[in-house]
């Protein structure tokens, strides 16, 4: 008989939750938790004196550790997150704890998400053990323009978001203004669900690539390439993006008007008719990456891979951290080529163009490879 307990196990999901301070974490956190799709849970909080879980402190497992009567483990995370999930993964392989099924990481208000998703996905042993499975950003519908205003914070949560929770929307006054931040939330995250606070476990946990990638419409309102290509034909012809100061106000799917104060930030999609190869791919993404990182805040898509045409390889990075790229076995769609998604701050879309445009022309005869789809989102 081979040893079975040297497989690997199965990567355990971890799901990302954030939002800023007020904006209802605990309150979402608490209801999911009794959930049965949040079974065998374990939920790590930067501090338990800032989270009242209302059905907290059963019992105290361990220093650090308390056992919630939804039958989750919640932890404190200590100085290191790295620290926290490797005695996680100890305690849980010495059955020390019962082995979990799902992780679930409420951050504080005001945390980057970007620097956690970094340790999730650089870290060795972390990223061989865990799968990103998405991040949920709640907004709360009363104050949510205001912080976004205020606060950089707030908006590099929504822009990492793979799931956007609006709560408070029934006690918010102003339903015009609840539909701007709808707009709004639209606009600096395309292809994020914007979900109401009610939604189900379900809608809110496996956001991440790997269920994508069993899920093609999914993967087409993730990817977004639609909305903001406004309708053009295939080669991207018709080029309205640069006028749309002066009218599309009332269009409501139109993704080129973002609120005036994030007017520095926009979203855009490269496109690629022929198949690249991968070293040009990685090429590109590192260039990018070292010529305009803290720029670059999101960026996804499908690349149609010389090496392997059968289905696309599927990239997502939050600002300058790429997952783990996923192939997939087959085409969501008959679209087959590479189309990528980007949001940027203060980066002109033309020189990423151009950038794009020039790797392309490497593996394409006459360099005619490569669209930009001007749209100023």
């Amino acid at each position: 008989m081979p040893n079975m307990s040297a497989q690997p196990p199965l990567p355990i999901p971890l799901t990302l939750l954030t939002g800023f301070l007020g904006a209802g974490k605990t309150t979402l956190l608490n209801r999911l938790l009794k959930d049965e799709a949040l079974a065998d849970t374990i939920v790590l909080v930067n501090e338990f004196g800032e989270i009242g879980l209302d059905h907290l402190l059963i019992e105290g497992v361990e220093d650090n550790m308390v056992l919630l009567a939804s039958g989750c483990l919640c932890c404190t995370i200590r100085d290191d997150l790295i620290v926290t999930l490797e005695d996680l993964l100890r305690r849980r392989d010495n059955d020390r704890i019962a082995p979990f099924r799902r992780v679930v990481i409420e951050t504080t208000g005001l945390a980057d998400p970007a620097p956690i998703l970094n340790v999730l996905i650089n870290h060795r042993y972390l990223a061989m053990r865990f799968r990103l499975d998405g991040v949920v950003t709640v907004v709360d519908a009363v104050n949510g323009s205001a912080t976004l205003d205020a606060h950089p914070e707030a908006l590099r949560q929504v822009i990492a978001a793979d799931r956007i929770v609006l709560t408070k929307t029934e006690i918010a006054e102003d339903a015009e203004a609840v539909s701007a931040l709808h707009r709004r939330l639209g606009d600096l995250n395309p292809g994020a669900a914007i979900l109401p606070a009610d939604a189900q476990a379900q809608a809110l946990v496996g956001a991440g690539l790997y269920d994508l990638a069993d899920r093609p419409g999914e993967l087409r309102q993730w990817l977004a390439a639609e909305t903001l290509e406004g309708g053009h034909d295939h080669h991207g012809h018709g080029d309205h993006g640069h006028h749309h100061h002066d009218h599309h106000h009332d269009a409501p799917h139109h993704h080129h008007d973002v609120n005036r104060h994030d007017a520095n930030i926009r979203a855009f999609v490269l496109t690629a008719e022929e198949p690249i190869r991968l070293a040009t791919f990685e090429l590109f993404w590192t260039l990018l990456r070292s010529t305009h990182g803290p720029k670059l805040l999101r960026l996804k898509g499908l690349v149609s891979l010389a090496e392997q045409p059968q289905g696309p390889l599927v990239v997502h990075a939050v600002q300058q951290v790429l997952h783990p790229p996923v192939q997939l076995a087959a085409w969501p769609d008959a679209d087959r080529r590479s189309r990528l998604v980007l949001i940027v701050r203060d980066l002109d879309e033309a020189v990423v163009a151009r950038l794009w445009t020039a790797f392309l022309g490497r593996t394409a005869p006459g360099g005619t490879a490569g669209h930009a789809h001007h749209h100023h989102g």
